[in-house]
């Protein structure tokens, strides 16, 4: 069954998101050295991945079913028509619909008691990328966010958090909140290279350089008297333009061999399965990856047999990748979603919104291989074991990158917690 078929029962925004043309190209900024060749030297790889750790979300838009992929229930009254399977982890098991990936769980673990009490899409969004719980009049920054500006070496870069959308116009989003747009997500859409990312042919070289010099010249004129945070923010952007226009052929797919775009597949999701390591690859420190839609009220079933059989494939790759190019150790992956979907199973054969009960899966920097961490009763309706919120793991992914958590920022003089003080991380499944 294809999803522009599917007539989605909530009402909401998301729903109207239509499947195909949700999964829009992936592209996003990076620096390319002196092209991407070097990278296939697995000591050069070995020695790019001890000099920055990057962070890789892959968002599973629209709530995935935990017990279709992470913690299935097979033979029980919520379980479905799926099998468990066993992984390349002893005693660990996952749905068949993930076949690839239950191959590479040795590098991977899971968290199996998350209950966000939450089963809003905007609301569950917010508080799986913020680790807060939406306050009015109050907003924080997205976990990309966070890590683009604790990693920051501060001089000319290229744009530390990118996210993927279909209709990307390589604008900034406002997910930085009091971190200014320097740490803003820059949301590009297609798989071809940056528009307007060359110099205009009856511009010189020289002439390029000379108005660049003045250009510096007078905002440091401007700014030794009258510089504000507003100036900056235009300074800020202008530099990462350049630095865009400078690496533009990273954001080319064309440069990565044919034997790794037939590897990772003609698709949508597979072409930003590759743009991914290319951009990690090319010292991005945070990219998230979308694929959608799993808000799967009606038959839940055939969907996550299109969906995971789109999934898994791509990704298992990636991480395999990953880990061959000696990145893995420095590379936070991170499958999430907004919520889960209910146990019960309702008269359209869906799966509805559920935050009560379910999973996320993790893996690379600084995570132990092969963990569970928290359990669900028999059926999932419930947590029996550790269970964990958002907040949660907000600490644990900063952690896990060797950040801080319960360290604090400092904007405009005013101290702001990093992360939320009344969490903390999940010691647990960390190394």
């Amino acid at each position: 069954m294809k999803s522009n078929q599917c007539h989605y029962a909530c009402g909401s925004d998301e729903h109207l998101i239509a499947r195909r043309p949700f999964l829009g190209s992936l592209i996003a900024g990076g620096a390319a050295l002196s092209g991407l060749s070097s990278f296939a030297n697995p000591a050069v790889s070995a020695q790019l991945a001890s000099q920055q750790k990057r962070m890789l979300v892959i968002r599973m838009h629209g709530g995935l079913s935990q017990l279709e992929s992470w913690d299935p229930k097979p033979g029980t009254d919520t379980g479905g028509p799926y099998r468990a399977i066993p992984t390349s982890v002893p005693g660990m098991h996952i749905s068949e619909l993930l076949p690839y990936t239950a191959k590479k769980m040795h590098h991977l673990s899971l968290v199996r008691s998350i209950n966000t009490k939450n089963g809003d899409h905007s609301k569950g969004t917010y508080m799986m990328l913020t680790g807060r719980h939406p306050m009015p009049g109050t907003d924080y920054p997205e976990i990309g966010a966070v890590v683009a500006k604790s990693m920051d070496e501060g001089g000319p870069s290229l744009p530390g958090h990118v996210k993927i959308s279909a209709n990307g116009t390589g604008a900034r989003s406002a997910d930085a909140a009091y971190l200014g747009p320097k740490y803003a997500s820059m949301s590009l859409g297609g798989d071809k290279p940056l528009t307007n990312s060359t110099r205009p042919s009856d511009l010189s070289e020289d002439s390029a350089k000379a108005r660049d010099e003045i250009r510096s010249l007078v905002n440091n004129r401007f700014g030794s008297k009258r510089r504000t945070a507003e100036t900056d923010a235009y300074v800020q952007s202008f530099e990462q333009a350049e630095e865009l226009v400078k690496r533009a052929e990273v954001f080319d797919l064309s440069q990565e061999s044919k034997q790794d775009r037939e590897r990772y597949g003609s698709h949508d999701f597979g072409r930003h399965c590759l743009l991914a390591r290319r951009l990690l690859e090319n010292d991005i420190t945070c990219v998230q990856v979308s694929h959608s839609n799993y808000d799967t009220h009606n038959e839940n079933f055939n969907f996550h047999h299109e969906q995971l059989g789109e999934f898994d494939r791509p990704f298992s790759i990636l991480i395999d990748d990953l880990h061959q190019r000696g990145m893995l150790e420095s590379t936070l992956v991170v499958v999430l979603s907004e919520f889960g979907r209910t146990p019960k199973i309702n008269a359209r054969y869906g799966r509805d919104h559920w935050g009560n009960a379910w999973s996320v899966c993790l893996g690379g920097c600084g995570i132990q291989p092969g963990a569970i961490y928290g359990k669900t009763n028999a059926n999932g309706t419930e947590v029996t074991d550790d269970e964990v919120d958002a907040g949660h793991l907000f600490h644990t992914y900063l952690k896990a990158l060797g950040l801080r958590s319960t360290s604090n920022f400092e904007i405009g003089g005013r101290k702001f917690p990093i992360a939320d003080p009344a969490f903390e991380p999940i010691k647990d499944i960390l190394t």
